[in-house]
């Protein structure tokens, strides 16, 4: 493993809690992810369903998490599945967690191979009323691919039909966005070994280097410091390419005074850093440049400041337009008078600029998970990311760090990465 193992004792903190929230005589079942296919015999790795992990510490295909608090038999309570091994899948994919040591990773003291599944699951459902099943209902899940989770639902349901189906993910959802401390240490990892990548970038960059050598230096970094590498897709654009908000093809050549783009982060033991930096390709910003450059680190400054317990996230984008739009007049891309007068119920006039929200959650998804309207609290993981894009300039800028949100005020995962203009010239300098 490359990462230092989760303590189990939050797994088990994470199931006792879940357990609380259950209705009477309920059962939780809950799959792994697949290993997905390519083309010809190719696969993916897998990436492991993030609630399936949250509740049991397992980072392996074929597993099945089954929780029945109220169950008559005492070992039926707690049951997790793991995929048996051999020597032939030793040989070929390497070992498997056996039953001692899943039970050591989960806390989990009954482990059965997952072929038994089967055979327990008509002994177990009929002596519950509730059925606890995972779907995913993030807002921009794309839903193309059929899950082990999604087979298992009409499978269930085609077989037990009478029992009473509830939704899994209302009760996830909201354990999830409440970080603990040790959440919050392997989320600082992954950003300090985001922090190591771009250093290293900023180093290398200069006129003539392609968009994905610049990609191949953060994963160089990110994976000698055990990173399992980029939580998400890495978005590298320089000049035009940086106005273009999910550019992903990262293939072309940075030019001499163009500024580059870079909203990458690393992933460490599942925790998802995320973090955008713009910066110029020779190292030193022209006025324009570090007006605009300015402008969104100022709306990045603000957002932090308001971004407390107790704010609507609906309220809060608003007043961070709002802040981009005193920026973008004192830049001369918006006109006062215009402002002023304008309709705020339709398309404003800052949104030709900066149209995306200003933050996310941020935890085991790079997109966490939250029950919908829900107001800020203590113990929330955000990121802070506002952005100007300026097409007709080939000007594109966007910073973005993470933030815990604190009692008296917020703790920035990201605090000790460079982000003043002064600073990266300096380093670039070297």
């Amino acid at each position: 493993m490359r990462y230092e193992p989760v303590d189990p004792q939050f797994f088990v903190r994470n199931r006792e809690r879940l357990k609380s929230m259950l209705k009477p005589n309920s059962i939780v079942i809950v799959h792994s992810n697949d290993i997905l296919p390519t083309n010809a015999d190719g696969t993916l790795i897998l990436h492991q369903n993030r609630d399936l992990f949250y509740l049991s510490g397992v980072d392996q295909e074929e597993t099945v998490l089954v929780l029945f608090p109220d169950a008559r038999n005492e070992k039926d309570r707690e049951i997790l599945f793991v995929r048996e091994t051999s020597e032939f899948i030793s040989v070929w994919e390497g070992e498997k967690l056996d039953k001692d040591q899943a039970t050591k990773v989960s806390g989990i003291e009954r482990v059965e191979w997952t072929e038994s599944f089967e055979k327990l699951l008509p002994i177990l459902l009929p002596q519950a009323e509730h059925v606890y099943l995972s779907t995913n209902e993030h807002l921009r899940a794309m839903r193309v691919v059929e899950t082990r989770n999604d087979r298992f639902i009409k499978e269930c349901q085609a077989r037990f039909p009478l029992h009473r189906y509830e939704r899994l993910a209302p009760l996830t959802n909201e354990l999830r966005i409440i970080k603990e401390q040790i959440e919050i240490d392997y989320l600082q990892k992954a950003c300090d070994i985001t922090k190591a990548g771009f250093e290293r970038v900023l180093k290398f960059l200069k006129p003539g280097v392609g968009e994905w050598e610049i990609e191949a230096e953060y994963i160089h970094e990110f994976v000698r410091n055990k990173s399992r590498g980029f939580s998400y897709s890495p978005i590298i654009g320089t000049g035009k390419n940086a106005c273009v908000l999910h550019y992903l093809e990262n293939h072309d050549v940075c030019q001499d005074g163009d500024m580059v783009l870079m909203d990458v982060g690393a992933e460490y033991g599942n925790w998802a850093a995320d973090m955008t930096r713009t910066v110029p390709v020779n190292g030193r910003f022209t006025k324009r440049q570090k007006e605009v450059y300015n402008a969104v680190l100022s709306v990045l400054r603000q957002c932090n400041e308001i971004l407390r317990p107790g704010m609507n996230m609906r309220d809060y984008q608003q007043q961070s337009v709002l802040m981009m739009e005193e920026e973008l007049i004192k830049i001369g891309l918006i006109d006062a008078k215009e402002a002023k007068e304008q309709d705020r119920e339709k398309l404003p006039l800052v949104k030709k600029y900066f149209m995306h929200g200003t933050s996310h959650h941020l935890g085991l998804d790079v997109h966490d998970v939250c029950p919908p309207h829900e107001p800020v609290r203590e113990g929330m993981v955000f990121t802070i990311e506002p952005g100007l894009y300026i097409r007709e300039e080939n000007l594109g800028v966007r910073l973005e760090n993470d933030v815990v949100i604190g009692k008296d005020g917020n703790f920035d995962l990201m605090g000790h990465i460079p982000i003043e203009v002064e600073e990266i010239e300096e380093i670039m300098a070297k």
